[in-house]
């Protein structure tokens, strides 16, 4: 498992060096999430020409799925129509951010080597080395917590209630997820470690 990341002394980047399915494991979150944030259905289109031009046509109502509305709270959950209003104007550009920050994640990891999975292949690299400037490593961070905010919803963590996943029996299937949720958090820890020093 990988240590997390860490600051070069020399280049003054965040690097991590992650074991080629670690690395995959992350291409295949940020995937799930940029397939999540770019569902057509959830954009609808724009009722005239400036709406188009200004990009003013988001959906007014909370998602329907509980990770997009846990990625995009209603703001003013007392007015309804103000929070409609603020989701149309806002909600389109955060998506398109969040999925650019998923797909970035991607470019890097497959830019550092990361190659599709072939048993047959005796070539692979067994481990990725990541090398982030600060720009980069901020944008891993928003990803990383946007994943981390998915698996934590689709598990239904609540705040105080870590010891329960602690301990969960070895043979319940959340398991491996929830260790890929700690695991997620340690990977945040590192890089906000790295970014800061």
């Amino acid at each position: 498992m990988t240590h997390g990341f860490s600051r070069h002394r020399r280049t003054r980047t965040s690097v991590a060096v992650f074991s080629a399915f670690e690395a995959d494991l992350i291409r295949s979150l940020a995937g799930q999430l940029v397939e999540l944030l770019r569902n057509e259905n959830a954009a609808p289109q724009a009722e005239d020409e400036l709406e188009r031009m200004l990009d003013f046509s988001g959906p007014t109502a909370e998602p329907e799925d509980p990770v997009l509305a846990r990625l995009f709270p209603t703001a003013y959950p007392e007015d309804e129509e103000a929070a409609g209003e603020f989701r149309r104007f806002t909600e389109g550009t955060l998506r398109d951010g969040k999925a650019a920050a998923a797909a970035a994640v991607i470019d890097s990891l497959e830019a550092a080597g990361l190659r599709d999975v072939d048993p047959d292949d005796d070539t692979q690299p067994t481990e990725v080395e990541v090398e982030l400037d600060t720009a980069a490593a901020r944008t891993w961070l928003r990803s990383l917590t946007d994943m981390r905010l998915a698996i934590g919803t689709r598990l239904e963590i609540r705040d105080g209630d870590e010891g329960d996943w602690e301990d969960l029996p070895d043979d319940d299937p959340r398991r491996p997820v929830h260790d890929i949720y700690s695991w997620l958090g340690f990977l945040q820890e590192t890089l906000v470690d790295s970014i800061s020093r």
